[in-house]
């Protein structure tokens, strides 16, 4: 059954974290301030996430060099080992992406975005005050229409032009996080 998030205050500051990420490194929160950040809770089993996979990397194509990207896995990988940090560094390196995703293990992270849902969208401001939370678009694994990330692009590209992105702001849907018992 498919989960939306939740509303978040426009204007929230980005939660503070420091994670490892599936390749090795760490991604914390307090560098990626002064730039604009795109946190995605992301997972590899959920088809919402696997259907928009491939905007995803248009996404980070096109936006990459003026935004930081940050993926974040906090499903229960005990229970869902396909979102575990190998299958996930597997689905990095299969997708040519480049950008750090982080392994959530003790889901403290999730939680202190309130993420409710893979895949889930935040785009922060420079000054890592949240622009943006919701859908990359109105396209689904279970409708017929067309993957463009319009929402989600039409909203970077007004943070890149130092505006705030219109409201209201659709939420995002996709599978429910997979919490620890």
């Amino acid at each position: 059954m498919a989960a939306t998030s939740n509303d978040l205050p426009l204007g929230s500051p980005m939660p503070e974290f420091d994670l490892p990420t599936v390749t090795g490194g760490r991604v914390a929160a307090s560098a990626l301030v002064g730039r604009p950040t795109l946190v995605l809770f992301v997972c590899r089993h959920c088809p919402y996430v696997k259907h928009l996979w491939p905007e995803v990397i248009r996404l980070a194509g096109t936006y990459e060099d003026r935004v930081a990207f940050v993926g974040i896995a906090s499903n229960d990988a005990d229970a869902y080992p396909e979102d575990g940090p190998d299958s996930m560094a597997e689905l990095m390196a299969q997708s040519g992406l480049s950008f750090p995703m982080a392994y959530d293990e003790a889901q403290d992270v999730a939680r202190a975005f309130d993420a409710v849902c893979t895949p889930e969208f935040y785009l922060f401001d420079g000054q890592a005050r949240l622009r943006y939370h919701g859908q990359l678009d109105d396209s689904r694994h279970k409708n017929d229409l067309p993957l463009t990330g319009r929402d989600l692009r039409e909203a970077l590209d007004a943070v890149l032009r130092g505006e705030r992105p219109a409201t209201p702001q659709k939420p995002a849907v996709g599978c429910s996080i997979k919490w620890k018992a």
